[in-house]
């Protein structure tokens, strides 16, 4: 997938008001999935996006909702790459590796840093956390997707064919971080031509 990071502000008042969320949120995303959520705080936030601190409390309650807008953003952002991804095939088969190949692209794009909500899940562990939930809505919708396409390209048991799939996308975003992202991508890719061959 892409880097997962395609937060672009929004929402609010016009103007200057619209401008300052944007500039906080663009902000947070960048230094979250750089550098992680826990080590950033309010303070950093501000100064590097310009603003005070009652500017970015009348846009945001706190830090976890600034967290939850950049995890919203990044689910945006993925939900427009597979859809874009899908409108370019004819096939289902087609759409798949289509898919396969746009998380590749974001495995190999500069500053890729792994998954956002992988990396966000890992610093909030409680289930029960809205962050973590939020991860785990992303998750669904995603594993939902491809359990649909591999369905339609006649893998069958669909949903074990998109656990696999998943699973093999967990351990791209993973290892494609450390190192060999151009290995990293032609095994995944390899992983998911092993899946559509099986058919299950």
């Amino acid at each position: 997938m892409s880097r997962a990071t395609g937060v672009t502000g929004g929402g609010g008042a016009s103007g200057g008001t619209s401008e300052a969320r944007a500039r906080l949120l663009d902000t947070a995303t960048g230094i979250f999935y750089a550098e992680g959520i826990h080590s950033v705080g309010v303070d950093r936030i501000t100064a590097e996006a310009q603003v005070t601190r009652a500017t970015l409390y009348r846009h945001f309650s706190g830090k976890e909702e600034l967290v939850l807008a950049y995890l919203a953003g990044a689910d945006s952002g993925i939900r427009a790459q597979v859809a874009g991804a899908r409108a370019g095939a004819d096939t289902p088969v087609g759409q798949v590796r289509a898919v396969a190949r746009s998380i590749v692209e974001g495995i190999r794009s500069p500053g890729f840093r792994g998954c956002a909500f992988l990396n966000a899940v890992a610093e909030y562990p409680d289930p029960a956390h809205p962050i973590h939930q939020a991860v785990l809505a992303h998750r669904k919708w995603f594993l939902d997707t491809v359990t649909e396409l591999l369905a339609k390209a006649g893998c069958l048991p669909a949903d074990e064919a998109g656990r696999h799939l998943v699973m093999l996308r967990d351990g791209a975003m993973t290892a494609g971080c450390l190192g060999e992202p151009e290995r990293v991508g032609e095994t995944f890719l390899g992983g998911v031509e092993g899946i559509l061959r099986a058919g299950f």
